[in-house]
């Protein structure tokens, strides 16, 4: 699956997987030792992420319901937990940089296709 920043005309990932079910959602990037330019994973649904144990930083962008960006938290390090986003619908974790790199910011609107 590609997700896309409408808004930017910009690719954020373009192969990205969903994370619908309780156990793929809990287990997240926790087994992956890297994250590649391109790669994604959207957590459906959520509303806050952690970060315990894992090898290496992500860029994390909380979506709402409607599709529009609701905050973005570029470079979040391991051992860390976001704050709880009670509006947002799903979460999508990309490589760090990604954020920076497409100027993804609130209220852009996101494509998954």
């Amino acid at each position: 699956m590609r997700i896309i920043n409408q808004t930017k005309n910009t690719l954020l990932a373009k192969e990205a997987v969903i994370a619908e079910r309780l156990i793929k959602r809990t287990k997240g990037l926790l087994d992956r030792t890297s994250f590649k330019f391109g790669e994604g994973i959207v957590i459906r649904p959520c509303k806050s992420v952690h970060t315990w144990f894992m090898a290496f930083p992500i860029d994390v962008v909380f979506v709402g319901k409607d599709s529009r960006v609701l905050r973005t938290i570029p470079n979040l390090r391991p051992f860390r937990i976001t704050p709880l986003f009670f509006k947002a619908g799903y979460v999508i974790e990309l490589p760090i940089g990604t954020i920076q790199r497409t100027e993804t910011c609130e209220s852009d609107l996101i494509l998954l296709e």
